[in-house]
C-alpha cells in the first residue's frame, strides 16, 4: 500500500480516531444487555442533552476524517511527501502546560496560570519566538480570559492567588 500524501492521509485517521472517542464517550457502549461505556443522554434538537454535541461533533471529525485521508491516500505526493519526524517534545510542553494550568489554577490564580501556561507550551515550539514576544501574547491572553469569563460570562475562576491578604487587599480578585 503506498500513500501519496502520508501527512494528510495520517491526519484524516487521527481526526477518525477522535471522532470515534468523542462519539463513543457521548453515546455509550451497550453490548447485548451489558453496558461498556456509560453514555449520556441525548435529547433532541429542541432540548439537546449533554451527548447532543459531543456526538455530533464526532461524526462530523469522522466524515472529514474519511475525506482527508482518502484525498491523502490518492493524491501523489511530491519530494517532500515523506512524513516528517513527530514531534513529542512539542507535544510534551502543550500538553504538559495544559496539565501544569489545571493543577496552579486555584492556588496561584488564573493570572499567574495563564502566563504560565503560555510561556511553558511555547518552549515546545521548535522556531523559537523571542520572550518578549511570549510575554506581551500572555499577557494579553490572560486579559482577554479575565476580560470574557471571569467579568463577562461570571465564571468563579479565580484571579489572583488564594491567599486572604491579596483576596482583600486588590479589589479585581474578586472577580
Amino acid at each position: 500500500m503506498k500513500v501519496g500524501h502520508p501527512k494528510d492521509f495520517w491526519s484524516g485517521i487521527m481526526f477518525i480516531v477522535i471522532g470515534v472517542l468523542f462519539a463513543v464517550v457521548a453515546k455509550g457502549i451497550k453490548f447485548g444487555d451489558s453496558v461498556l461505556v456509560a453514555g449520556y443522554a441525548m435529547g433532541t434538537p429542541a432540548r439537546m442533552g449533554p451527548a447532543f454535541f459531543p456526538f455530533w461533533l464526532g461524526l462530523i471529525l469522522i466524515l472529514f476524517g474519511v475525506i482527508i485521508a482518502v484525498n491523502g491516500y490518492r493524491t501523489k505526493g511530491g519530494p517532500d511527501s515523506a512524513f516528517p519526524h513527530f514531534h513529542w517534545r512539542a507535544i510534551a510542553y502543550v500538553l504538559g502546560s495544559v496539565i501544569i494550568f489545571g493543577l496552579i489554577l486555584k492556588p496561584v490564580g488564573m493570572l499567574l496560570a495563564g502566563i504560565v501556561l503560555v510561556i511553558v507550551s511555547s518552549i515546545g515550539n521548535p522556531e523559537k519566538s523571542p520572550m518578549k514576544t511570549t510575554v506581551i501574547l500572555a499577557v494579553g491572553l490572560v486579559v482577554f480570559c479575565a476580560l470574557v469569563f471571569v467579568w463577562g460570562l461570571k465564571l468563579p475562576i479565580p484571579l489572583c492567588p488564594d491567599v486572604e491578604a491579596i483576596q482583600s487587599s486588590i479589589g479585581f480578585c474578586r472577580g
